[in-house]
């Protein structure tokens, strides 16, 4: 279930222990209820209730997903992918935004500084798989002028967790 993204981003001076605490407790298990949270705060099921709706609503609580070992769903090739835009224009950068988005292999995508302009990460089955995904979709999109891929060997911390 996502949430309005549209919100304005609140400030978490904004948040008080209470929430922190809420927001510590749904990140290690969002399948909580309202009254295991109230039990663990001390607080009763009501504020506790509209604590969390404030927060949804704020947009500080995006989503509630389950996270999956990609290994065990047949996706056991993660590649981090360093794209160059032959232009630095915005109608180029806001269509490859637009076509990334429409890649269901590309989990991740950040528009990055430094050597080259975006940051995918991608998973897939296997090599053929990733070759097939880079040949018949990832150079398709128009304006990519350098595609460099390092592949994972071994996922040494994997965190979903913000520290708060």
């Amino acid at each position: 279930m996502f949430f309005d993204e549209d919100k304005n981003e609140k400030n978490t001076a904004a948040m008080d222990a209470t929430d922190k605490k809420i927001l510590n407790l749904l990140q290690a298990n969002a399948k909580q209820n309202t009254k295991e949270i109230a039990g663990q705060i001390k607080l009763t099921i009501s504020p506790t209730f509209e604590r969390i709706k404030k927060l949804e609503q704020q947009g500080v609580i995006k989503a509630y997903v389950a996270i999956l070992d990609r290994t065990k769903i047949g996706k056991s090739l993660m590649a981090h992918c360093q794209i160059s835009l032959f232009k630095h224009s915005k109608e180029l950068i806001l269509n490859f935004r637009k076509e990334v988005a429409k890649l269901p292999e590309i989990i991740r995508c950040h528009h990055v500084s430094g050597n080259y302009d975006f940051l995918l990460e991608v998973v897939v089955s296997d090599m053929n798989e990733y070759q097939r995904f880079v040949v018949e979709k990832l150079s398709t999109v128009e304006g990519i002028s350098n595609i460099q891929s390092s592949f994972v060997m071994e996922e040494i911390k994997e965190g979903f967790v913000y520290p708060l």
